[in-house]
């Protein structure tokens, strides 16, 4: 049990569905109730609402999911570490690197709900100046992914956005570049390419909109060394150190997602158990696709928490 290792993985945007943290809120100790609370006071509206009532269309707005997915992430981690399961790493998917800043100590729980409020609001003012969408590529490899974009950029912007699993990649830009870019996938030997719905072309120049903001506001937080280390989705090596957090979640609006990479890292580090923590389970199967063999467990709810603290406690 001593040489247990356990990495704590926190879902982005997409992982959100409407009812998501309710059964939690209203069955869950105090904790939760003031957590959602403090995140309402502090983003001016109720956001346990929306979460647990939508309307879809409501929740779905940017500025509205990214903060709904961050309380619940970190609402249930909370409750695994009050049960004795805390992290030894962290690593979030996109906006799910702020509730593993926020675990590992290096940033506050309001601090982070006032940066991601201005994150999601100046990403959504950014999807709508300059409109652009994303398509999963499955079942081709991320080279020739690569090479699909750099064809497909004489008819716009186009790249990599989230290098999910060694054979899914996202790719994001103007729609027709990306459109363009996905034919060129399939022409390369992908089995599907996929459209998705998305508002905005997220991990691409046309996201540069919202890098001022973010910085601006980076700069008014305290941002501390990190307790554990958060693997970065930017470089997909362990961030600490304040400035260097800042400055990787400024990058990380305009940068690809290095998920293949950075799980490799947390095995690398010795990562022996991944707890998924938040809303869906979509990390979990990324996670079996970029390391063999890698167990991992998830917890959104009451049951699914007990269930990880009877699974990591035998």
């Amino acid at each position: 049990m001593s040489e247990r290792r356990i990495a704590f993985l926190f879902p982005g945007q997409g992982a959100q569905f409407v009812g998501m943290g309710e059964t939690l809120f209203r069955n869950g100790p105090p904790v939760v109730r003031e957590l959602y609370q403090e995140a309402s006071d502090t983003l001016g509206y109720d956001i346990a609402k929306i979460s647990f009532k939508g309307p879809e269309e409501v929740l779905l707005q940017t500025r509205h999911t990214q903060p709904a997915i961050m309380v619940h992430s970190v609402a249930v981690a909370k409750l695994l570490a009050e049960e004795g399961i805390r992290p030894d790493f962290t690593a979030g998917h996109s906006l799910g690197e702020f509730s593993a800043l926020v675990i590992a100590g290096a940033l506050s729980f309001t601090d982070a709900l006032m940066v991601v409020k201005v994150r999601a609001e100046s990403m959504q003012a950014a999807g709508e100046l300059n409109p652009g969408g994303m398509s999963a590529v499955i079942g081709l490899e991320a080279e020739k992914v690569r090479q699909a974009c750099e064809k497909a950029s004489a008819t716009g912007i186009v790249q990599p956005a989230n290098y999910n699993t060694p054979a899914q990649t996202v790719i994001s830009g103007e729609k027709k570049a990306v459109e363009k870019a996905g034919q060129e996938c399939t022409a390369l030997g992908a089995k599907k390419v996929v459209s998705l719905k998305v508002h905005g072309a997220f991990h691409s120049p046309l996201m540069e909109g919202a890098v001022e903001p973010l910085r601006h506001i980076l700069r008014q937080v305290e941002v501390g060394q990190a307790d554990v280390p958060v693997v970065s989705n930017v470089t997909s090596r362990p961030a600490v150190r304040p400035e260097e957090i800042r400055e990787l979640l400024v990058l990380q609006v305009v940068y690809p997602i290095r998920w293949v990479e950075s799980m490799e890292e947390l095995d690398r580090m010795g990562s022996s158990i991944y707890v998924e923590c938040g809303p869906g389970q979509v990390l979990q199967g990324l996670l079996k696709r970029c390391v063999k063999g890698a167990r991992a467990v998830g917890a959104s709810d009451p049951d699914g928490i007990q269930n990880v603290i009877g699974d990591l406690g035998s």
